[in-house]
């Protein structure tokens, strides 16, 4: 009979719409995190725990292999030089292959800027009428050691960051950021977005090259572990970590350049570009998860790509298989004047930076990034703290100080995946559907579920 005299606390298991009657009357509730698992097939679950033990074994092993790495910038080159297996008619594209006929408009219109920055096109329809031609060959960035943000367009001529994990000595390869606004990254074309990638590619790059060489090496997982102390989570806010990489990068570009104009205008661009460092926090994220590629019986998760059409992904124990199901459009803030409406697909590399403990998996550690969906710092904290039930374990250097500096969640298990139902969560830019537009806003997402369940199904089956 106490029950009825004391007050009514109400946990729902259904649908957080069921609570709505409850909040109207102003009662006391919570909502329970429940998920059904991704796969139904209960066979699967239970063969994969029979070998559960091989696969921690494994999965530790990987994991070390990541967390021990340490990336660093080493140099730059242009990537018909430096990239292996790169042609001067193959360009490089963000997510997993995609043929052109199946392109979003963001990744055409990023390879029509190329083949015009390349002299390969004279203008847009001709430039179309080539990338369509069956001449130019496509193939993913992460299948040549390289990343890009967005569309991730990588052609021959294109300056690019070489960052070397020092333990291991791999190597990975991401161009230098545009800045925002109307950018090939996103999809633009005219005539601004060529004269700023051939100013890029005649004056900041060898400027950029000259200081790199003259310090030697930037330590890039620093760098990293500190700009999360200043608010950045290494994705979409990248403030404290193009910051520090200014801090590093200036003294030597003034001791090398003599040209002071030149130096000037190269310190602007970095110092009036925000997201500088979002290219390297890249790169130093595949060349940390590459290291923990290979390792058998692993269900560790060693890359997440989209290219605006499909979101795919690879595990350490399954080779480069890619396993890929549609990419969802983010909630977003959008810029005055678009909508979700205008909004295409979630595309780019730059979920590696998620894969590798950063980006909406330490979003605790910059909650103004949920601000472009309406959200609070509590959520910010909620999301990093999920996360934490799908990895493998967290990192000894990226640290979270709200969270008492724990370290991030690392090394998402498809396996856990699979069993909880939670999907990675990820904060992103967003790019207008249709070529030679833009940048249209910025938000967050949760993965889609269908690549992971084709992930675990093809891993579970393959245990023996």
């Amino acid at each position: 009979m106490k029950l009825f005299e004391t007050e009514l606390k109400v946990v729902n298991i259904g649908l957080e719409s069921f609570r709505q009657g409850l909040n109207d009357s102003g009662v006391k509730n919570v909502q329970a995190q429940f998920r059904p698992p991704l796969v139904s097939d209960a066979k699967l679950f239970a063969r994969a725990a029979r070998h559960a033990a091989r696969i921690e074994k494994a999965n530790l092993k990987a994991l070390g292999r990541v967390l021990a790495a340490k990336p660093s910038l080493v140099g730059m080159g242009t990537a018909l030089d430096v990239i292996p297996g790169m042609r001067k008619d193959l360009i490089l594209h963000a997510g997993p292959p995609v043929a052109w006929d199946r392109m979003c408009g963001p990744m055409r219109g990023g390879i029509m800027a190329a083949l015009m920055y390349e002299g390969l096109a004279k203008d847009p329809k001709s430039a179309e009428k080539l990338a369509a031609s069956g001449r130019i060959k496509y193939a993913p960035c992460h299948e040549h050691g390289a990343v890009g943000p967005m569309a991730g367009i990588i052609s021959a001529s294109m300056p690019v960051f070489i960052v070397k994990n020092e333990e291991h000595g791999n190597l990975a390869y991401a161009t230098q950021n545009e800045g925002l606004g109307k950018v090939l990254r996103y999809g633009a074309y005219g005539p601004e977005v060529i004269e700023r990638l051939k100013w890029m590619e005649k004056t900041l790059y060898p400027v950029l090259k000259a200081a790199i060489a003259h310090l030697g090496k930037i330590d890039l997982k620093a760098i990293t572990a500190q700009a999360l102390h200043m608010g950045d989570e290494v994705h979409n806010r990248n403030r404290a970590g193009t910051s520090l990489f200014y801090r590093a990068i200036a003294p030597a570009v003034i001791r090398t350049c003599k040209d002071t104009a030149a130096a000037a205008k190269c310190l602007d661009f970095i110092n009036g570009n925000d997201h500088f460092f979002l290219n390297l926090s890249m790169a130093l994220s595949k060349a940390s998860l590459d290291a923990g590629r290979g390792v058998k019986d692993s269900s560790l998760v060693v890359v997440m790509a989209r290219n605006g059409t499909e979101f795919g992904v690879q595990l350490s124990g399954t080779g480069g298989k890619w396993f890929t199901g549609p990419a969802p459009v983010p909630d977003a803030l959008y810029f005055p004047g678009y909508s979700k409406a205008d909004a295409n697909p979630d595309i780019g590399d730059s979920a590696i930076t998620e894969t590798n403990g950063l980006g909406g998996f330490a979003i605790a550690a910059a909650p103004a990034i949920v601000q472009f969906v309406g959200g609070s710092a509590t959520d910010a904290v909620g999301y990093t703290l999920a996360m934490y039930g799908i990895t493998a374990g967290e990192s000894g250097i990226y640290r979270i100080p709200y969270l008492n500096f724990r370290g991030t969640p690392t090394g998402i298990d498809v396996l856990k995946v699979a069993r909880t139902g939670i999907l990675p969560f990820i904060d992103t830019g967003v790019a207008h559907k249709d070529p030679g537009v833009g940048q249209v806003g910025a938000g967050v997402l949760s993965a889609p579920p269908e690549p992971f369940a084709r992930a675990f199904e093809h891993f579970a089956r393959g245990l023996r």
